[in-house]
């Protein structure tokens, strides 16, 4: 079958490689792509957004299966869009519809389900502009830290946290009155800090069924030992070593069984991917937050790690029978090691030669943020190539995520030398 992927990250490019290795596949297309994507698809130039020319790809080069990488088109409702168009809506797509996307696209929509089906979370209240002076209550009312949330999509910059109550009240300012984040900004919702270890739990869904893939865990802050700012993700693990088979049990009764029922019970339409941020708090799952898609860097741990034929999976998302599919799983541990631009997540250049990319051979290489021009693979984003290697424990897989890294260089290249440190 033709299969388009939107999106131009290293998801996509994780995505892609899997996708590439099916039996079925006849041919692949990535919309925008990136360097990486180049080599085992076809790159369209196109806004994931912009779903007219989408479909006039599709109808063009008989797409029969769409993979929406991104959050922006399924909060937009790609998903509505080609099942609403009787030329489209025999196209497998995989995503959720527009009112399901709402538990990524609005913050207040997520804690309200949270709430509503007995999920646990932190504590919160909601503000608008006109709230602005409760709100500044609020924080004077609750102990720091402060936990500051955009309601709507900020490109994963939406969510800042405060141990100073003046610095919050100045930041809730800037985000409520001054717009800091634009549309995103008109409610902020005000958490309740959870202090703990955080992780990630992705969910196949379809309409019967679900799921649950390989538990992740990701690296958020620029520095090494977690300080500094933070990023997309600097690195990943898979599996990870403090969750249990006790644990496990825990977050699919308390976290997993009551998104999957509430999604059914609010006739929230459901078809891919719910990524479900956790943090444990001494011994139980509480949820930070719901994501309708793949999140990077946790994807380059968690796909390679799936054995079963990436379009089987889908298939039966789209068909409603994911019940009854076998997934094997890959029993060895995962590591991916994120190499980014210098400067970054602030300002940085792009435009930079990547070389030694052909000398990697023990691990796989993930494009994030490259582009191909004259033969040249140049960087083109903050996140620009993830390293993942396969290992017998942590300690093997991470070595070779790092002698990989050795073997590449472009100028200020930067990453962390410590994934996994603290397990």
């Amino acid at each position: 079958m033709n299969i388009l992927v939107l999106g131009s990250g290293g998801r996509e490019h994780t995505l892609a490689w899997k996708l590439y290795q099916s039996k079925e596949l006849k041919k692949l297309f990535v919309a925008p792509g990136n360097a990486g994507t180049s080599e085992i698809a076809t790159n369209i130039n196109l806004d994931v957004n912009d779903f007219e020319a989408i479909k006039t790809l599709v109808l063009k080069e008989s797409i029969t299966m769409v993979v929406v990488g991104p959050e922006d088109p399924l909060v937009n409702g790609i998903y509505d869009f080609f099942k609403n168009d009787p030329i489209l809506s025999e196209i497998h797509i995989i995503g959720p519809s527009k009112a399901a996307a709402a538990l990524e696209g609005s913050k207040e929509f997520a804690k309200e389900f949270l709430l509503r089906h007995h999920i646990p979370t932190a504590a919160y209240e909601s503000f608008t502009a006109q709230t602005y002076e409760e709100g500044v209550a609020y924080l004077k009312s609750v102990k720091p830290p402060y936990v500051l949330k955009a309601d709507g999509l900020a490109a994963g910059k939406g969510v800042v946290i405060l141990n100073d109550v003046n610095e919050a009240i100045l930041e809730l300012k800037a985000m409520l009155v001054d717009a800091k984040f634009g549309d995103a900004g008109t409610t902020v919702v005000i958490e309740e800090f959870l202090d703990g270890i955080e992780l990630s739990c992705f969910v196949l869904l379809d309409d019967n069924g679900y799921k649950v893939l390989p538990m992740a865990k990701d690296y958020k802050r620029i520095g090494e030992g977690d300080v500094g700012l933070n990023t997309g993700g600097m690195g990943a693990i898979s599996p990870v070593p403090f969750v249990d088979q006790e644990f496990l049990n825990k977050i699919e009764s308390k976290v997993v069984i009551p998104s999957v029922e509430g999604i059914k019970k609010d006739n929230l339409l459901f078809k891919g991917f719910l990524f479900i941020g956790l943090i444990k708090v001494g011994d139980e799952p509480f949820v930070i937050e719901y994501n309708v898609r793949l999140v990077d860097p946790e994807t380059e741990v968690v796909i390679p790690r799936l054995k079963t034929d990436l379009i089987d999976v889908f298939l039966s998302i789209s068909k409603g029978n994911l019940d009854s599919l076998n997934l094997e799983i890959d029993e060895r541990t995962a590591t991916t090691v994120m190499v980014v631009s210098g400067g970054y997540p602030e300002a940085y250049e792009k435009n930079k030669e990547i070389t030694g990319l052909q000398d990697v051979h023990e691990s796989i290489v993930f494009h994030a943020g490259t582009k191909l021009e004259d033969d040249k693979v140049l960087t083109n984003g903050g996140r620009v190539i993830a390293f993942t290697s396969f290992g017998k424990d942590l300690d093997e897989a991470i070595k070779t995520s790092y002698k990989s890294i050795d073997l590449v260089h472009f100028d200020k290249m930067n990453f962390r030398k410590d994934i996994g440190f603290d397990l």
